[in-house]
C-alpha cells in the first residue's frame, strides 16, 4: 500500500467538487480554517459550475479533478461534498501519476468511490473525513482530525462501549466508506477485497429493510466471511415503513455478521452524524474492543 507524504505548513489543498453542486458559502468556513493553520487553497477551476444537481457537467468535474490530480503543487485532494455523481466520472480520470506522486484524496459519502477505487486499484492510502460542506463552528473538531490525520500526527478516541459490540482483537488494513456506495460498486472494477481487512461502513437516508438488503447482499458476495473486523459509524436518519421493520440498522448488522467471530465495533463516530473523525484507509490498523474501544492505525489511535 502507498502511502502519501504527510502535509507540512505550507502545502497546497486543492478543493473539488465531483458530485452536487457547492457554492462559495459553503466552503468559505473550512478555507479560512484551513488558512490559518498554514495550508494554501487551491479552487479546482469549474468548483462552482453547476448543471442541475450536479457540480458542473461530467467533463467539467472530470477535468477539474485531473487538474488537482496533475497540479505538482497539489499535495491533498479534498472533495467539498458528496450527493451523487462520483461514479459517474470513475472510469474517465487517470490516476496513474499517484504511482509516482501520491496524494491525499480526502472526504466521506460519495467520495466512498474514490476510497474504493484507489484502494483496489491502485494500492493508495486515503482519508475518510468531513469534508467542506460539513465544516461549521461547532463540529471543528472534525476538522482538525482530518489535519491531524494529513499530518501523520496521532489521534485518539475513546468509544463508549456499545451493547452490541463484540469483544476481541483484529489487525488488517482499514478500508470501507457508505455503504450504499460500496453496495453500489460491487462486481465493479472499483469493488473491494475485504479479505482480513477491517471494514468500516456507515450511511444516510435509508429505509432500515434496504440497510438489510445491502448486508445481504455484501454477505452473498463474500464480503463479510472474511473479515479481520467490522467498524460501524453512524447510521443517521434510518426510515421505517408503516409496518415496522422491527430491528434497528445497528441490530440489522449485527445479525448479519452473528455467524462469525471477528471484533465488531459499533457506535464509532464517523460518517453522516455530528462527529465524523477521521480515518486513514489502506493503512495497517489496529481494532480492540473490549470495556471500551480503540482502533490504532500506525502511529495513532482513534
Amino acid at each position: 500500500m502507498i502511502t502519501p507524504p504527510y502535509l507540512q505548513s505550507g502545502d497546497v489543498i486543492g478543493i473539488a467538487a465531483t458530485a452536487r453542486r457547492i457554492f462559495p458559502e459553503d466552503v468559505s468556513f473550512a478555507v479560512r480554517i484551513l488558512e490559518e493553520n498554514g495550508y494554501k487553497i487551491l479552487f479546482a477551476p469549474n468548483l462552482f459550475a453547476e448543471q442541475n444537481q450536479y457540480a458542473g457537467s461530467d467533463r467539467q468535474r472530470i477535468n477539474d479533478f485531473q487538474y488537482l490530480l496533475d497540479h505538482n503543487d497539489v499535495k491533498a485532494i479534498l472533495c467539498a461534498r458528496g450527493g451523487y455523481g462520483s461514479v459517474r466520472i470513475i472510469d474517465h480520470i487517470d490516476f496513474s501519476g499517484l504511482q509516482t506522486r501520491p496524494k491525499w484524496i480526502c472526504g466521506y459519502s460519495d467520495v466512498t468511490v474514490f476510497h474504493a477505487h484507489l484502494h483496489h486499484q491502485h494500492q493508495i492510502s486515503t482519508i475518510h473525513s468531513t469534508m467542506p460542506i460539513s465544516m461549521t463552528e461547532d463540529c471543528v473538531e472534525n476538522l482538525y482530525s482530518l489535519l491531524k490525520a494529513l499530518q501523520g500526527k496521532e489521534l485518539r478516541h475513546t468509544i463508549n462501549n456499545h451493547p452490541l459490540n463484540r469483544k476481541g482483537v483484529a489487525e488488517g488494513e482499514l478500508i470501507g466508506g457508505n455503504l450504499s456506495v460500496l453496495y453500489s460498486l460491487l462486481g465493479s472494477p472499483s469493488d473491494i477485497n475485504t479479505n482480513s481487512k477491517i471494514l468500516f461502513i456507515e450511511d444516510l437516508d435509508e429505509y432500515l429493510y434496504h440497510i438489510d438488503r445491502m448486508m445481504i447482499n455484501l454477505k452473498r458476495n463474500g464480503k463479510l466471511s472474511k473479515l479481520a473486523g467490522l467498524v460501524v459509524g453512524n447510521f443517521t436518519e434510518m426510515h421505517d415503513n408503516t409496518v415496522p421493520y422491527g430491528k434497528t440498522a445497528e441490530e440489522i448488522i449485527a445479525e448479519h455478521v452473528a455467524e462469525y467471530d471477528y471484533p465488531v465495533c459499533f457506535g464509532f463516530p464517523a460518517g453522516h452524524g455530528r462527529e465524523n473523525r477521521a480515518v486513514r484507509f489502506g493503512e495497517r490498523t489496529k481494532l480492540v474492543v473490549g470495556k471500551s474501544v480503540g482502533i490504532v492505525s500506525n502511529s495513532y489511535s482513534l
